[in-house]
């Protein structure tokens, strides 16, 4: 069974994006192009609002104002105005994310990040990111956010924060996995006790519950961020 609702068609197989054969192994490939789409979705809108700015904003323009500047003042009261140099990276992630997540209620998509694969790289990248910036910052000071605030705490607090840093991709990763799948899963129930009335109900409470997820990340790369913008103790 695919991941998402049991739509009759799939886009993916009908365009022939859903697998392929590799050394005798069929590989299975459909979030990547789920993904793809959800790139040319947001290029999309993103050309629409820049040809379209306007001194008094239109609809489209004043969504975009609303969540881009709503969530930058959000990260500039967390962090402060360091904050608006990696603000960029957070809301690009934000946005692909939701509209991701969002695929997986639209009939013949499914959401890419109900693919385990989805999430790792993007979570790979997060904890990537926020270390280079705090390499960036510190230099090789930046040991110093792993040691403890004392340094004779030093041989204890070192491996326990690597261990805690390097498990923050798996975090990442399993959490919104974990959620997606599951609430895809539960729509299929749903959808096959009550196509109708057990199903759009559940549809407002889970595309909360997507939009949601996608926050979640996004705040927990602020979190990763903050700490390795901040002084080591």
């Amino acid at each position: 069974m695919a991941s998402g609702l049991p739509h009759p068609l799939l886009l993916a197989p009908i365009v022939g994006m859903d697998s392929m054969t590799i050394n005798g192994e069929v590989v299975n490939f459909s979030h990547v192009f789920y993904t793809w789409i959800a790139m040319a979705i947001l290029f999309t809108l993103a050309f629409l609002v820049r040809g379209q700015i306007k001194l008094v904003p239109g609809k489209l323009q004043n969504v975009f104002e609303v969540i881009i500047g709503g969530l930058e003042d959000f990260v500039v009261s967390n962090i402060g105005e360091d904050g608006r140099k990696i603000f960029h990276v957070l809301i690009a992630l934000f946005l692909f994310i939701i509209t991701m997540n969002l695929m997986g209620l639209v009939p013949g998509f499914d959401a890419p990040t109900a693919n385990v694969n989805t999430n790792a790289a993007m979570a790979l990248f997060t904890f990537g990111y926020y270390n280079w910036i705090g390499l960036r910052r510190w230099g090789v000071g930046y040991i110093k956010h792993f040691c403890g605030p004392f340094w004779w705490l030093s041989p204890l607090m070192l491996p326990l924060e690597l261990i805690s840093h390097c498990a923050r991709p798996l975090s990442l990763t399993l959490r919104l996995f974990g959620n997606i799948r599951g609430e895809e899963i539960v729509l299929i129930l749903f959808f096959l006790l009550a196509p109708i009335v057990g199903t759009i109900p559940i549809y407002f409470l889970f595309g909360l519950a997507k939009c949601l997820q996608a926050f979640i990340w996004f705040m927990l790369s602020m979190i990763y961020l903050k700490g390795s913008l901040e002084h080591a103790h």
